[in-house]
């Protein structure tokens, strides 16, 4: 039977994918975004309702006729402390008493794995202490804190932890490795780079998402982390993609203690768009356990780390007409390199 799905960000990276994956599916979709939704491909089989998830009755309208809601919009780590805050928390909070008002069958919230900040031990469990880093990391806290408010109140709310999750339209911090390989440029990352390090393929999560939107609720309604089941290190991930681009260039590890000191000081000035959850763990162990997504839900990741990066730097090469003169802090517009544009003509 046909659902009527409402895609909270559905302009943005997973947004989109999320589209294009439901209408494969035969449902409807509505997306709901402060962006204008500028997919040509998919723009006149869905409705679109442009607004802030902020604004109630933007949301209640959006919300007529709605049996599930995905919730993807959040402000990243590189908007202001307080859209941060307004956006991830009070936006979810509007989101839920809309959709609780509006009786919805469930909401699916996309959380992150920044909920657990910076670990002391892998892999990461669901029932892991929670103490992001930064604002981002801490406004994801409070967002599931809202959630459960809700799940107490009966509405089912499926919360999804996914691992930095790769695919096409995705840019962001990945534009800076993609540009490298593109230029024949040597990469450089903190330490040896030997460290397990997961992400997953934004096919995997859209996958994840319909488990969680279609599965009973008795099974769906709890907290997941998402992530995939084959991955390496930066070192070898990293080399996958610049052995696939072709120029013969190499991951070159350098000392992690220096390059961290000299990353928090561009953050500071506003140089570098590398913010302290990505420098401050990329050096280090990065994975959770994805046993009990597969498990209750029946999660079966297909896509490796190198392969989804492969596909992902295989979309920008074939895209990079359209975005290479822009820039931004949304994960579809590449991330502004500052001074590490400098840097690169040293590799």
């Amino acid at each position: 039977m046909t659902k009527s799905y409402l895609i909270t960000g559905g302009a943005g990276f997973l947004g989109i994918n999320l589209v294009r994956y439901l209408l494969s599916k035969g449902e409807q979709v509505t997306s709901l975004d402060i962006i204008p939704f500028d997919y040509k491909d998919v723009r006149e089989r869905i409705n679109i309702v442009t607004g802030d998830i902020r604004d109630a009755e933007t949301v209640a309208r959006a919300m007529e006729d709605i049996d599930i809601v995905i919730h993807t919009a959040a402000a990243l780590p590189l908007y202001t402390p307080e859209e941060i805050l307004s956006t991830d928390v009070e936006g979810t909070r509007t989101i839920l008493q809309a959709a609780f008002a509006h009786k919805v069958e469930r909401v699916i919230h996309i959380s992150s794995t920044a909920v657990y900040g910076i670990p002391d031990h892998h892999p990461l469990l669901e029932t892991d202490a929670l103490q992001g880093v930064g604002p981002y990391g801490e406004a994801k806290i409070l967002a599931e804190a809202v959630c459960q408010e809700y799940r107490a109140k009966g509405l089912c709310i499926p919360i999804l932890r996914p691992k930095s999750f790769i695919g096409p339209e995705r840019l962001g911090v990945f534009a800076m490795l993609y540009d490298w390989a593109k230029d024949g440029k040597n990469f450089p990352i903190l330490g040896a780079g030997n460290n397990p390090y997961q992400y997953l393929a934004v096919e995997d999560l859209c996958d994840a998402i319909w488990l969680a939107a279609t599965l009973p609720c008795e099974k769906a309604n709890d907290t997941f982390n998402i992530g995939a089941k084959a991955y390496g290190t930066p070192k070898s991930d990293f080399q996958a993609l610049l052995d696939y681009a072709g120029h013969g260039k190499r991951v070159i590890p350098i000392p992690e203690g220096p390059a961290i000191f000299m990353l928090r000081v561009l953050e500071r000035l506003g140089l570098s768009p590398l913010y302290k959850w990505i420098y401050e763990t990329v050096g280090k162990e990065s994975f959770v356990s994805i046993e009990k997504a597969e498990r209750v839900l029946g999660f079966a990741p297909k896509v490796s780390n190198s392969e989804a990066l492969i596909r992902n730097y295989q979309w920008y090469l074939e895209n990079m007409d359209s975005f290479e003169h822009t820039a931004g802090i949304t994960h579809r517009t590449p991330w502004r390199q500052g001074a590490l544009k400098i840097a690169k003509l040293f590799f």
